[in-house]
C-alpha cells in the first residue's frame, strides 16, 4: 500500500511511525504548506519519503500512491479531502472528520459516487475489545445510564490563557473541547448506540466562544449517556455502560479500550482480545485491508457511524452557541 500524506504535524509523525512497521506500507509522498516546509523537510528525510510538494495540485497528481491520510487542522479535513477525492485518491482523515453534517454527508456521497474508500481515524472501530463490548451488552437487560471521561490538560492551554491562541482553541479554525477530546466519547456511545433523541451540551466557554471543557448529554430515551471532555483539567479517563443487571467498565481512554471488565449480577470477568501496543496500527492495518479486499459494504458502514457523530457534535456546538468559520461558509 502506498500512502501519500497531508500535513506535517505531530499526528502525522505518529502515523509515519505506524506506517513503517507494516509490510508493504510506505509512503511516498508528502503535502505542507509552504509555510511548514522546514519542518516538513526534515520528516522527509527522517522517513525517506519520495517527494514533498507544497502545491496541492502537484501532489495529488502525483501517481506513486493511492491512499490520502489527511492529518492537519479539523477547519482543513472537508477542503483536502474533498480534493483528494476529487483526484481519485482514497482518504483516512483525521477526527474529527469535518466541521459539520452537511461537509461531512457531501464528502460521503462524492466517495459512494466514485466507488472510492473513505475513513475517518477512529482506532476503538477496529479495535476486538469494542466489538466484544457491543456483543456483551445484552447482558445488561436494560440499559440506563452510560458515563464517559476523556480530560486532558491540554500543552497549549497556558498559551491560551495568555491569550496566544492556537488552532486546537480556535473556532476559526474548528477547535475547542468537544471535537478535539470529546469527539472519542461520543465515537465510543455512537457506534453502540446509534443516534441519540436529543443532545444537549453544557460547556465551560472561554474569553474568545471556545469550549475548554463541558459536558455532552445524549438522550436515548429510556437511558442518558454523559460524556465528559476537558483540555482545562485533568482527571483519570474511563467509560460506564450501566444496565439493570450489571456494569461494564472501561478503565482507559475511549480509543485505547483496554482494561474491560463486566461485572453481572452473577459473575465478573475481563474482556481482553486485543494484544498490541499501538492502537493506530490495528487501525491502519484494518484500513487497508479493507482497501484490498474491496470491502466498500464495511468502509461505508462505519462512514454512516461518522456521519451519526457529526450530528451529534454540530447538535451540541449549536446548543452551546459555540460557531466554526465554516458554519459562515455554509450560509
Amino acid at each position: 500500500m502506498k500512502i501519500g500524506i497531508i500535513g506535517s504535524g505531530l499526528i502525522v509523525r505518529t502515523a509515519l511511525e505506524v506506517i513503517k512497521n507494516i509490510e508493504d506500507t510506505r509512503c511516498t509522498a508528502m503535502y505542507c504548506r509552504t509555510a511548514g516546509k522546514e519542518s516538513a523537510q526534515e520528516i522527509v528525510n527522517e522517513y525517506g519519503i519520495g517527494s514533498l510538494y507544497d502545491d496541492i495540485d502537484a501532489f495529488l497528481a502525483d501517481d506513486t500512491y493511492d491512499v490520502v491520510y489527511v492529518g492537519v487542522i479539523n477547519s482543513g479535513h472537508y477542503e483536502f479531502t474533498k480534493k483528494a477525492l476529487q483526484a481519485k485518491k482514497h482518504v483516512i482523515c483525521e477526527k474529527a472528520f469535518t466541521s459539520g453534517y452537511q461537509e461531512a454527508k457531501e464528502l460521503l456521497d462524492l466517495a459512494r459516487e466514485n466507488q472510492l474508500f473513505l475513513f475517518e481515524a477512529i482506532m476503538l472501530r477496529y479495535l476486538n475489545n469494542y466489538r466484544e463490548i457491543k456483543k456483551t451488552i445484552p447482558l445488561l437487560e436494560d440499559i440506563k445510564l452510560i458515563q464517559c471521561n476523556y480530560s486532558q490538560y491540554s500543552r497549549r492551554y497556558d498559551k491560551y490563557l495568555a491569550h496566544e491562541v492556537l488552532p486546537a482553541f480556535d473556532p476559526e479554525l474548528s477547535g475547542g473541547c468537544l471535537y478535539d477530546i470529546n469527539v472519542y466519547n461520543v465515537h465510543f456511545v455512537v457506534g453502540l448506540f446509534g443516534r441519540p433523541e436529543k443532545v444537549h451540551y453544557f460547556a465551560n466557554i472561554g474569553y474568545n466562544g471556545i469550549d475548554t471543557s463541558g459536558v455532552l448529554v445524549l438522550d436515548y430515551g429510556s437511558f442518558k449517556a454523559v460524556c465528559c471532555g476537558a483540555k482545562d483539567s485533568a482527571s483519570p479517563a474511563g467509560s460506564t455502560i450501566q444496565g439493570e443487571k450489571g456494569y461494564i467498565l472501561v478503565d482507559s481512554m475511549p480509543g485505547h479500550v483496554s482494561n474491560v471488565s463486566v461485572v453481572l449480577k452473577d459473575q465478573t470477568y475481563k474482556i481482553d482480545l486485543d494484544h498490541i501496543e499501538n492502537p493506530m496500527e490495528n487501525e491502519f492495518r484494518a484500513i487497508f485491508d479493507m482497501i484490498r479486499e474491496k470491502d466498500y459494504e464495511r468502509c461505508f458502514e462505519y462512514m454512516e457511524l461518522t456521519l451519526i457523530a457529526m450530528e451529534v457534535l454540530e447538535a451540541g456546538r449549536n446548543d452551546a452557541g459555540i460557531v466554526f468559520a465554516a458554519d459562515r461558509k455554509q450560509v
